[in-house]
């Protein structure tokens, strides 16, 4: 079985399914990407609502102890029914901060590091529930597919692939092998995402219309530091590649409000940028006073602001933004817009149902009556333990708590898929002057009797 995974992958590579990339696809119509990058057959088994075999202690191994990843053990250590059993990276100290980081917790989990493939032995242990995958960015689709062919359920990061060609890869090893794959997209478990989700699903907005989420944080500081992610990993996913390329957090919640992929489903969508007017200067002062900035100087940048617009099958739409480099407040917008009422996060949280704000009284009400369960019951320990101000450890336990109760999940791996789809399809429409792009159908259909899962109760 090793050597099967292994020429698995080998043989996949990026290309997987003989496919063509959509982002590197010249310039051609709608249809014509799609022809290219829907595979024929219909869908092999549905994972939407899907309840895999109850599992009494989730044993947990941890891919990339950079960045998110030793949060998440951290925060996995703090939850019933957890076994952390292994941590890797490649670099040796970052699993050496965790392991200390765990002593004198029940957890011992064995190391692995040193080496590009070194992941492999980790996820082909027998000992292992789910692969918690927090990596840069190429390899989350790799190591997904991977955990799922070794028998493992997988979590990963946002996005949950980079290419069409992927985001099909993780669709039909999950129907295959009946594993689950999820995005760990954090924002959708947010005190106010999960407030609205809950207000929308009583019915509170009528008709969902219109809704709009971002991804607006300057990064510039951080993507150029040295320091910051390992061989500037981040800040070369910002050259070449221009479109929405963090679309989730803002595109996420929005879904779930208008019940994409159980319900109604995205059709089409149009992007365009922004020129760069950071980026490219930046690199070049920071070269003029350090020559390891040099390689930097004279790429081609992704643009300050994108901006995509979708359409769903059902005619709403929605706007999301992407702009890691303009210095301006931290925005996700969150904004919902129905036929009774309207809704924003950004930059106060608002709710109106005719021409003015609820008063403070009222919003205080509104809060009361449409608090989520799940916010009741463990919100006040995802405030301390925290986690972009809880959000996190929220996810992480609700991720627990479906495994070990045989529970639908509420992010499926066609949501990894299509959220994730709106960055390589977004290049594609920014290459050819905002013209329209489909957006694949992940569930083959399966999105018109699908039903929502109700994140709000537990």
């Amino acid at each position: 079985m090793k050597n099967n995974r292994r020429d698995f992958l080998r043989i996949t590579g990026l290309g997987g399914l003989g496919l063509v990339s959509s982002n590197l696809i010249g310039c051609k119509t709608s249809n014509e990407i799609l022809s290219a990058t829907i595979p024929t057959g219909n869908q092999r088994f549905n994972m939407a609502g899907y309840a895999a075999p109850k599992i009494e202690t989730v044993r947990i191994g941890f891919i990339g102890l950079g960045s998110r990843g030793p949060g998440a053990v951290s925060r996995m250590s703090k939850i019933e029914g957890v076994e952390i059993k292994a941590i890797c990276d490649l670099l040796p100290k970052e699993v050496d901060k965790v392991s200390k980081m765990l002593e004198g917790t029940a957890h011992k989990p064995e190391t692995y590091s040193g080496g590009q493939e070194v992941w492999k032995e980790m996820v082909d242990r027998d000992d292992l529930d789910l692969i918690y995958i927090a990596t840069p960015w190429n390899w989350h689709a790799p190591m997904a597919i991977y955990a799922m062919e070794a028998g493992k359920h997988a979590a990963t990061e946002q996005p949950a692939g980079k290419t069409i060609d992927e985001l099909w890869q993780l669709v039909e090893t999950s129907e295959r092998t009946k594993k689950h794959c999820m995005m760990l997209e954090n924002v959708c478990y947010g005190f106010f995402e999960l407030l609205t989700l809950n207000m929308a699903r009583q019915g509170f907005f009528g008709e969902i219309i219109h809704g709009e989420g971002a991804y607006i944080h300057d990064l510039r500081d951080l993507n150029f530091s040295k320091d910051g992610y390992q061989d500037m990993w981040r800040l070369k996913e910002n050259i070449e590649r221009n479109g929405s390329l963090y679309p989730s957090h803002g595109l996420g919640p929005i879904c779930q409000v208008m019940n994409i992929n159980r319900g109604d489903q995205l059709d089409y969508l149009t992007s365009l940028s922004s020129d760069d007017f950071h980026m490219g200067k930046m690199a070049k002062e920071l070269a003029a006073e350090d020559d390891f900035y040099k390689p930097f100087v004279g790429q081609s940048y992704r643009g300050n602001m994108n901006t995509t617009a979708i359409k769903t099958k059902k005619g709403r739409s929605i706007m999301v933004q992407h702009d890691v480099t303009s210095p301006r407040p931290y925005s996700r917008i969150h904004l919902i817009s129905g036929t009774k009422a309207f809704a924003r996060q950004y930059p106060s949280e608002k709710i109106s149902t005719g021409h003015d704000w609820l008063s403070e009284a009222e919003m205080k009400a509104v809060e009361e009556k449409y608090t989520p369960e799940i916010v009741k019951k463990v919100g006040d320990l995802a405030k301390q333990i925290g986690g972009h101000g809880g959000m996190d450890f929220l996810m992480d336990w609700r991720l627990i708590d479906c495994l070990r109760n045989g529970l639908p999940l509420d992010q499926d791996v066609y949501d990894a898929a299509l959220w994730s789809s709106v960055t390589p399809l977004s290049v594609q429409s920014v290459n050819n002057r905002a013209q329209s792009v489909d957006i694949p159908d992940f569930t083959r259909g399966a999105w018109k009797t699908n039903k929502p899962i109700d994140i709000t109760l537990t």
